[in-house]
């Protein structure tokens, strides 16, 4: 027979485990939208993986084998676009549903991570695999440069407050993808390292870029897919492979080249329209 004091302790103590679940902090809760942002974090981390493994190591025990090393380069990047689609969906999912209150500062550690870290370490192992002593220091300076941009741009972002509907600066994960496309080009030297620390500049820049939403964000959704193909193409060296990783990389950097120089004619627009609108008005003020 069971001792009723037993039992009434025992719903006691069932009771206050429920009322602790029950006012667990909203700030430990995650949403489906924190849980998309997690997903951008692990594919950084595996892509900075797969470029150690697969690229670095292989060059330093000195394989000649390029099929790993072009296969690894192609899942590193692939990877970093699967997390420019979890950073895309996550933002929706949060406007739709709803987010944590850690669900701002979750998506600024995993952009860290995902377009900031893993594209500057590609950047470094980009210097190691294929440059002299001198170019690999310059290298290690280059990638320092795409790191800190990332977070100065981040830091920014959790600070400035710009009008609905624009970012101030390249967006992180459209840099990280810039950069990456500007090493599979394969430039000579120079131009590569100008066009990396200038992608590194238009990141911390005042250029506005228009957010994804839309019509835009379903564009933007299409050219990630059509890059995973191209990048497909040429890991597994399919006829053309190699014409359409070069067509990708190439259309990236002219977007990348393109948008700020259609953000400042507008703002040169802009700028001019409200100077004549000043001077109209001050004109029909005057006797």
């Amino acid at each position: 027979m069971i001792d009723p004091d037993t039992r009434a302790a025992d719903w006691a103590a069932d009771a206050e485990a429920a009322e602790e679940a029950e006012e667990m902090p909203l700030s430990l809760r995650l949403s489906i939208a924190d849980a998309l942002t997690l997903g951008n974090a692990t594919c950084g981390f595996m892509a900075v993986y797969f470029t150690t493994t697969g690229i670095l190591i292989p060059h330093l025990t000195g394989s000649t084998e390029t099929g790993m090393a072009r296969n690894s380069a192609a899942t590193a990047v692939i990877l970093m676009l699967c997390a420019a689609i979890f950073d895309l969906f996550d933002g929706i999912v949060a406007r739709k549903l709803r987010s944590s209150p850690m669900g701002a500062e979750l998506d600024n550690l995993s952009d860290l991570i995902s377009f900031g870290l893993a594209p500057a370490y590609f950047v470094l192992v980009y210097g190691m695999v294929a440059g002299d002593a001198f170019q690999q220091r310059v290298s290690a300076v280059a990638a320092i440069v795409v790191l800190l941009a990332v977070v100065l741009r981040l830091a920014r972002f959790s600070c400035v407050t710009m009008k609905d509907g624009m970012f101030q600066g390249m967006p992180s994960p459209f840099g990280a993808l810039t950069v990456v496309s500007i090493v599979l080009l394969e430039l000579p030297f120079i131009p590569t390292l100008l066009a990396i620390i200038g992608t590194a500049w238009l990141m911390v820049s005042r250029v506005e870029y228009p957010k994804p939403r839309g019509v835009l964000a379903v564009a933007m959704l299409g050219w990630i897919v059509s890059a995973m193909g191209m990048l497909a193409a040429w890991a597994f060296d399919a006829p053309g492979g190699q014409v359409l990783l070069q067509m990708g990389c190439a259309l990236q950097i002219v977007m990348a080249a393109t948008i700020p120089l259609f953000a400042t004619a507008r703002r040169v627009n802009t700028f001019r329209d409200n100077r004549r609108e000043s001077r109209e008005a001050r004109a029909a003020q005057m006797p």
